[in-house]
C-alpha cells in the first residue's frame, strides 16, 4: 500500500489531501500518515501543508520496489522483488531464496553489499550508487549448459546500457563489462542441480553506475569506470534496472527457445577481446596468444605459439591494455 500512496503522489500535479488519498485507496487517514512517514524515512521529500495536503517534491535515487516495479514490463523477472538497503551478497540471498522455493524471476536487490563476490571468490567493491542484484532462474536444461547463462546476462547488459549516450560497452570473456579498457561491471552465475537437470540458476550482475572514482579503493581506480564517469552525470538507477530486467528476460527466453547460437552471435558482436593479444592465467599455467574465437560451448580459443588452445576458465589480461581480472 505504501507504493500505492507514492504512485498517487507522483501522479498528482499539486497538493493532494490526506482525505482524498484515504478515499481513493480505501485506507484510513492514520494509514496514510504512516505511509507518508515511512516514505520520508526512505528519503522521499514530501511537503505537508495545512488545508492543502501533501506534495511530492523530490525522489531519492533508490532501487526500492516503489521506485522500480511501476513501469516494469517483464512477465516474471522482478515481479517477486526482495529489496535490502544493505546485504552481504545478493547472490547468497538469491540462492537461499531459491532453495526455499522462490519462483523464477525472483530478484534480490541491495543498495550496497558488504561481502560482494566476483569470479574465483574474489571480493567485489559494492558501494551505494551502483546496481547490485541477482535473479533466480529455473531453466529446464542440464547443468552442463549453465555456463551459457553468463553470455545471456552479458548481452542483456550491453543492450540495456546502450540506451545511454556514450555507453558503448564491450564484453570481455567471460563475464566483464568494459569501456575503453576499464571495468564497468561483471556477472557471477551459480548453479545448483542434479546430473541431468538444473534446479536453479542464480545470475548476479554488478554495475558501477552513479559512482565517482574516489568511491573506489585507490588500488582499483586506474582499472575501473562508472556510468557517471562516462556520461558526466547521474542516471536513474531504477530505470536502468527496469531495462536490465527486461533485456535479461528477453534473452533468457531466446536462449530457452532458440538455443545458445543466437546468444553467442550477439555476444560476439559486442566482444572486446577477439583478435587481440591476450595473456591468460589458467589452472594449468599462463598462456599468451591471440584470441581467435569463442566456440559453441563458450570456451575461448587462443592461438598460441604451440597451436590453438581451448580455454574454459581463466583470467584475462590484454597485452598493452589496462584490463585486469
Amino acid at each position: 500500500m505504501k507504493s500505492s500512496v507514492l504512485e498517487y503522489l507522483k501522479t498528482s500535479p499539486s497538493y493532494v489531501s490526506g482525505a482524498e488519498i484515504s478515499r481513493k485507496l480505501a485506507i484510513s487517514r492514520t494509514a496514510v500518515w504512516k505511509h507518508i512517514r515511512a516514505l520520508r524515512a526512505e528519503g522521499y521529500r514530501i511537503e505537508a501543508r495545512s488545508r492543502l495536503g501533501y506534495r511530492l517534491l523530490a525522489v531519492p535515487d533508490l532501487v526500492s520496489p516503489e521506485a522500480v516495479q511501476p513501469g516494469l514490463v517483464t512477465v516474471f523477472c522482478g515481479r517477486n522483488y526482495l529489496y535490502h538497503p544493505t546485504l552481504s551478497s545478493t547472490n547468497d540471498q538469491a540462492k537461499e531464496s531459491a532453495r526455499r522455493g522462490a519462483p523464477e524471476g525472483t530478484t534480490i536487490v541491495a543498495e550496497e553489499q558488504s561481502g560482494g563476490r566476483g569470479r574465483l571468490g574474489r571480493s567485489w567493491h559494492s558501494p551505494r550508487g551502483g546496481l547490485w542484484f541477482s535473479v533466480v532462474l529455473r531453466p529446464p536444461l542440464p547443468p552442463a549448459r549453465a555456463p551459457e547463462a553468463v553470455f545471456v546476462a552479458a548481452v542483456a547488459g550491453v543492450e540495456a546500457l546502450a540506451a545511454y549516450p556514450g555507453v558503448q560497452v564491450g564484453l570481455k570473456w567471460p563475464n566483464d563489462f568494459v569501456w575503453r579498457g576499464r571495468k564497468l561491471g561483471g556477472i557471477l552465475t551459480e548453479v545448483t542441480g542434479e546430473l541431468d537437470q538444473i534446479n536453479h540458476l542464480v545470475v548476479g550482475i554488478g554495475l558501477n553506475v552513479n559512482l565517482d572514482l574516489q568511491d573506489f579503493p585507490p588500488e582499483l581506480r586506474t582499472g575501473v569506470t562508472s556510468v557517471r564517469e562516462i556520461t558526466g552525470g547521474d542516471v536513474s538507477r531504477s530505470e536502468l534496472l527496469r531495462q536490465l530486467l527486461a533485456a535479461l528476460e528477453h534473452w533468457y527466453l531466446v536462449w530457452l527457445k532458440q538455443g545458445f547460437t543466437p546468444v553467442l552471435a550477439a555476444w560476439k558482436r559486442h566482444n572486446a577481446c577477439l583478435d587481440r593479444l591476450l595473456r591468460v592465467l589458467t589452472p594449468e599455467g599462463e598462456l599468451v596468444g591471440r584470441a581467435v574465437d569463442v566456440d559453441a560451448d563458450g570456451a575461448l580459443l587462443l592461438a598460441t605459439a604451440g597451436g590453438v588452445r581451448r580455454v574454459v576458465t581463466g583470467e584475462l589480461q590484454v597485452e598493452g591494455d589496462r584490463w585486469t581480472t
